[in-house]
């Protein structure tokens, strides 16, 4: 298994991730739009945002976005925001979701953040418990507001 930052290329693989879990079906649509591209041109372009793909054999396995984050909290620490994790259904309970994070977790590290971060809706319990075994602490309520 490979891990590397997303291509244009790559990009209806990403979309086909996130529209294939319970969540991802109401809130994604199933193909690659200008708003995807659009999105995906942007990230590209910043310095601190990434999509990183897990690759197998040349097929994308799993995705997930981190942003680096610069604060004035915690004296200046830097923290990475991870987002949007997803694997391929049919590759789900293989551990590609565990290296995909833990090499996040070691690029984060070696950049020298100070913490990662994430949020995961509620309904995820199953995310949740996965979230717990890497050592994440459900330190915070998180909340959102719709714009």
């Amino acid at each position: 298994m490979r891990f590397r930052e997303a291509v244009r290329a790559d990009l209806a693989a990403i979309v086909a991730l996130l529209v294939d879990d319970e969540l991802g079906r109401g809130r994604e649509r199933g193909e690659v739009d200008a708003a995807y591209e659009r999105a995906f041109a942007d990230i590209e372009a910043d310095p601190r945002n990434f999509v990183i793909v897990a690759e197998e054999q040349g097929v994308v396995v799993g995705c997930l976005q981190v942003t680096y984050i610069p604060g004035l909290g915690r004296h200046g620490m830097e923290r990475a925001l991870v987002e949007s994790v997803r694997v391929a259904r049919e590759r789900r309970g293989g551990g590609v979701g565990a290296e995909l994070m833990r090499w996040t977790i070691e690029r984060a590290r070696a950049r020298g953040c100070g913490l990662v971060q994430l949020t995961t809706d509620k309904s995820r319990v199953e995310a949740q418990r996965f979230y717990l075994r890497l050592g994440f602490v459900a330190s915070h309520e998180g909340m959102k507001l719709a714009l």
